[in-house]
């Protein structure tokens, strides 16, 4: 690679050993990737994973003196005193967030806690050139907004945000972010949840590459945009898609396409998406609780589960996970009381890839997210996979019919 004096210079350690790595691990990364120069990033977002390994390369680069050039958000880890409060934590799952919350602080890290800074903190112009690491925000950032980043690791996006540097490769060329599949949308997407199944059903389909969607509506919210990217991202890795008219890279099919023809072609129907829901979704029948927030809610989504519940009596308790921004909103909006009345609550800074949950290992849930049923597999616990008016008539029955 091409590196500029001052890149040579946090190569070579005239800025510390944690700059010097962090610039090795780069420069690698475009060596690999082919990438002839690194470019400068304006905003970074670090999916902290509050894990081991994660930890143990943070804290190697502050005992290097690093420190965050371009200050990045950061991934939920979880609410220590909530979950000590509720739940049992383990000493070494206790020292772990302790130590992760210190390093993060230390190297100049913003402690967001939450996996959709898009849509509160951190949000780029188009064209913008950023490092973002985190399944539902990169294809956010990369189609909904038209800003420029590669699907990074955690530890890549941290070294960005160190370096201020990105190698220039994938994403960030005009030339990569053409459309590759064609994708005809033949099903009835009507709501939040058919989002969702639409994002977990087209990588398996579709393969490898860009797929740009035609036949969709106009007026597509935020939190469709969040749930069609997070299980893009999920099912098939997909970084970068394109909704004809909708998104701004795809004024036009001609557009999206870069005025080449598709490679491939899928449809997708409603049969499709019902196969997709039954392949994801545990069996109907009873449940323990009722879990939301894979990707965080947001206000709206909160505002309108507290419409469902509210008067209501839960048989199964209920949460959700959204950001500390989110909650408090919801406390001032009287949303809060609305859920705690019911015997619900709402969760700030955590995740449900966390330790913080393995109480409810062996234990039957219901959640409207396909990533949330997919991370599951990882522990001893299973997920009906219903939309949230589903979910919320199972959370006062005790039962998915």
């Amino acid at each position: 690679m091409q590196l500029t004096r001052e890149e040579e210079a946090m190569l070579n350690g005239k800025y510390g050993e944690g700059t010097a790595f962090a610039m090795k691990v780069l420069v690698a990364i475009g060596n690999a990737f082919g990438a002839e120069k690194m470019v400068d990033i304006s905003r970074a977002h670090v999916a902290l994973s509050n894990q081991e390994a994660d930890l143990w390369f943070v804290e190697r680069l502050v005992k290097g003196g690093a420190r965050c050039k371009v200050p990045p958000t950061v991934n939920p880890a979880f609410d220590l005193e909530y979950f000590q409060k509720h739940t049992h934590l383990s000493p070494k799952d206790i020292e772990t967030i302790q130590r992760t919350q210190k390093a993060y602080k230390e190297i100049g890290a913003i402690l967001t806690y939450s996996c959709t800074p898009y849509l509160e903190v951190n949000i780029p112009r188009f064209g913008e050139i950023v490092a973002f690491s985190e399944s539902s925000a990169t294809p956010y950032i990369n189609s909904v907004y038209g800003a420029r980043t590669n699907r990074e690791a955690a530890q890549s996006a941290l070294c960005s945000a160190v370096t201020g540097k990105t190698p220039l490769y994938g994403f960030l060329l005009d030339e990569n972010r053409k459309g590759d599949i064609l994708v005809n949308v033949e099903a009835d997407i009507k709501d939040d949840f058919d989002y969702q199944l639409l994002g977990y059903a087209t990588p398996p389909l579709a393969g490898h590459g860009v797929p740009v969607f035609v036949n969709m509506h106009q007026n597509i919210t935020p939190e469709q945009f969040m749930n069609l990217g997070a299980e893009l991202a999920t099912s098939g890795s997909v970084a970068l898609y394109h909704i004809v008219g909708v998104t701004p890279e795809a004024p036009s099919l001609d557009a999206a396409f870069h005025g080449e023809k598709p490679q491939r072609e899928i449809t997708i129907t409603n049969e499709v998406l019902q196969k997709v829901q039954e392949k994801i979704s545990a069996k109907p029948g009873k449940i323990d609780f009722a879990l939301f927030g894979c990707p965080h809610f947001t206000i709206k989504q909160v505002r309108e589960i507290a419409e469902m519940v509210a008067g209501k009596t839960l048989k199964a308790k209920l949460w959700i996970m959204t950001s500390a921004l989110t909650k408090e909103l919801a406390k001032k909006m009287g949303y809060l009381e609305i859920i705690n009345d019911v015997g619900g609550d709402i969760v700030a800074d955590t995740c449900w890839d966390q330790p913080c949950w393995e109480f409810l290992s062996n234990k039957r849930g219901v959640t409207d997210s396909a990533k949330m049923a997919f991370y599951s597999k990882r522990r001893d616990m299973e997920f009906i996979v219903r939309s949230v008016p589903e979910c919320i008539e199972a959370a006062i029955k005790g039962v998915v019919q």
